[in-house]
């Protein structure tokens, strides 16, 4: 998945960093917001919390993505759709769009049962995304393990 200096860029980037802290405050603000929501759908009490937990929840998704934008320049050498992680960023753009949508029938007054379902497909479609990049840096780590095993058996040999 990493060459070794895409892997050294990506170990040395500030950004790696960026996105290690942000994916789960992203998580934890998304868990917060479907609880709010479904609160809402359920009982009809907390529209404006719900709102603003989605906001939030957009804001925060907005800056993952930007940073890791600039995370995927440092370590491949373009902002996005690097080979190594073309579907990823192909599926984030169907979150990005969305939780966009959602802000647009915010601003032009969409029923509110309607704007919570788009938020709830909107967290859904996220965390199918999430997985996407949980099992992309799980098969890194295996390789990185794999990669100095071989190393270690060569050199024994």
């Amino acid at each position: 998945m990493y060459t070794p200096e895409e892997r050294r860029r990506r170990d040395a980037s500030k950004w790696t960093l960026v996105q290690g802290i942000l994916a789960p405050i992203q998580f934890l603000v998304m868990a917060i917001s479907v609880a709010l929501v479904v609160r809402y759908l359920r009982t009809g009490d907390g529209l404006a919390a719900a709102n603003v937990s989605v906001i939030v929840k957009t804001f925060v998704l907005y800056t993952i993505m930007v940073t890791g934008a600039i995370w995927e320049k440092e370590v491949f050498g373009q902002y996005l759709f690097a080979p190594a992680f073309w579907w990823e960023d192909f599926v984030s753009f169907f979150v990005i769009a969305l939780h966009t949508a959602y802000l647009a029938g915010l601003a032009f007054n969409w029923p509110p049962r309607t704007l919570m379902v788009l938020a709830l497909v909107a967290y859904a479609t996220y965390a199918v995304n999430a997985i996407q990049f949980i099992l992309k840096l799980r098969a890194a780590r295996l390789a990185e393990k794999t990669d100095k095993l071989a190393a270690t058996m060569e050199a024994a040999a």
